[in-house]
């Protein structure tokens, strides 16, 4: 019992001085002395940088303000110096520093179960051990009346008591930055409705989010919601310099977020399936940041020489590096709005897939299944198991993925893949955070379309990604 009151009271004290510390917005580092639009933050590549189009980052906007009845704003889940997301060692050093009474430990979502109420600081580190280790928000969905299939069985390694909700998924906050390349909004694309744009999404999103995770007691206003979304779509981010190479703009090279500047694109842009409205040819060479460092007189041996040739061919093996893609649902064997129809096999590249040029998501809305939802991939959350009404197929998923929204049953697993840009300041990776690095990233891919990678490859493919 002393224990308990010991605790509860270090978490009272605790949670008045974050209060004070948070009611000021995070300020993680100041703007770049040469120019106030970016906002520049290290990590463990090197250096991030936001460009901000209207100035320096006001961290008295709306989108870092309490607007809900728990102590949470925008900027609780998409931390400026996280790359506009949350990183696990973000988060835990948020809890030593608040003793688990930082807003972000609310048991709505963050904790492992609904409603969880620990009582000492222990049992409080257990109940939010995927938020503190995966970076993982819990998202509870109902299945829809019409589902195609029930809910046989859930093995909860948390035994978590029935909530709220049908089911629990656990998923990665994405960057609420680099908005102007979106297709679709959320994991499984719940806020993108087939005859809304992307900024009704956001705005919808905005709303969403508020109620949600904020708790907000009623609906934002319009204003409000307009001004959340459009401080979001003038964030631009990417890795500027990295530790090998040093800056990424040296010699020609494109990287940093300036050029996202100049970066066209439109819905559809580049698609491999026949979906661009203009017509144009799909093109693999997906990614031209790091051209210029392709050149000769490149020296190996010159300062910085090697890391800027090895994140060229890494470059170039996500472009050009041939893979067979095949048993990706959503992609093989499916016929898509231009006509398409996808083989069952074929022979492709990563650029396949993240086809968006130097940004490299999906240039339309098209969630796929590659195994992530796979038991083997997450071996640390629920797996549902899932019943089809007239096949009585059975499959083992932690997370059904787009099927919650649409009742498909072809559905289950499928997930929208993110923006590629700045990947080493977000850790981990996935939709589940299954790939603690970007060296498990590329291990999975090499594993899962069966590229037989080099040792050597397999490390460029990284500082490629890295200096993204």
């Amino acid at each position: 019992m002393l224990t308990r009151i010991s605790f509860a009271l270090a978490a009272a004290v605790a949670a008045c001085l974050t209060l004070i510390v948070l009611a000021a917005s995070p300020r993680p580092a100041a703007a770049d002395r040469h120019d106030p639009n970016l906002l520049t933050v290290d990590n463990a590549a090197g250096a991030m940088r936001t460009f901000n189009a209207r100035g320096a980052i006001d961290f008295d906007d709306l989108f870092f303000q309490d607007l809900g009845a728990n102590a949470r704003n925008c900027g609780t889940c998409h931390r400026p110096e996280e790359a506009w997301t949350i990183t696990p060692e973000g988060i835990r050093r948020r809890f030593d520093e608040s003793q688990g009474a930082d807003p972000i430990f609310h048991s709505s979502d963050g904790s492992n179960c609904e409603g969880a109420a620990p009582g000492t600081f222990a049992e409080t580190r257990s109940a939010y051990s995927l938020l503190l280790s995966r970076g993982l928000i819990r998202v509870g969905l109902d299945l829809p009346a019409d589902a195609e299939f029930a809910i046989e069985r859930v093995d909860d390694p948390y035994e978590c008591a029935p909530g709220s909700n049908a089911v629990s998924v656990y998923r990665r906050p994405l960057p609420s930055a680099n908005l102007r390349f979106l297709t679709a909004v959320m994991w499984d694309g719940r806020e993108s409705l087939s005859t809304s744009t992307i900024d009704d999404d956001l705005l919808r999103q905005a709303n969403s989010a508020t109620r949600g995770h904020a708790q907000a007691p009623a609906d934002l206003t319009p204003s409000q919601r307009r001004q959340i979304v459009d401080f979001e779509r003038r964030l631009l981010m990417a890795q500027s310099r990295d530790n090998l190479a040093a800056g990424l703009l040296a010699e020609g090279a494109l990287g940093g977020p300036m050029s996202l500047r100049r970066q066209g694109f439109f819905v559809g842009i580049n698609d491999p399936v026949g979906m661009n409205p203009t017509g144009a040819a799909f093109n693999p060479r997906v990614f031209t940041l790091f051209d210029a460092w392709a050149r000769a007189e490149i020296s190996p041996a010159a300062p910085y020489g090697a890391a800027r040739r090895a994140i060229f061919r890494g470059q170039e093996i996500f472009n050009t590096r041939p893979i067979v893609v095949s048993g990706v649902s959503g992609l093989n064997g499916d016929t898509f709005p231009s006509g398409v129809t996808v083989p069952a096999s074929f022979s492709g590249s990563c650029s396949v897939c993240h086809d968006s040029p130097n940004v490299g998501n999906h240039s339309v809305k098209a969630p796929l299944n590659i195994g992530l939802d796979d038991p083997g991939i997450a071996p640390y959350l629920p797996v549902y198991t899932l019943r089809n009404h007239d096949t009585r197929e059975r499959v083992h998923t932690t997370d059904p993925g787009r099927a919650l929204i649409t009742g498909r049953w072809r559905d289950i697993g499928r997930f929208k893949g993110p923006i590629l840009r700045a990947l080493a300041a977000r850790p981990p990776y996935f939709h589940n955070g299954s790939a603690a690095t970007l060296e498990e990233v590329v291990e999975f891919y090499n594993k899962r379309f069966t590229m037989e990678l080099a040792p050597q490859e397999k490390a460029d493919l990284v500082a490629f990604l890295k200096a993204l």
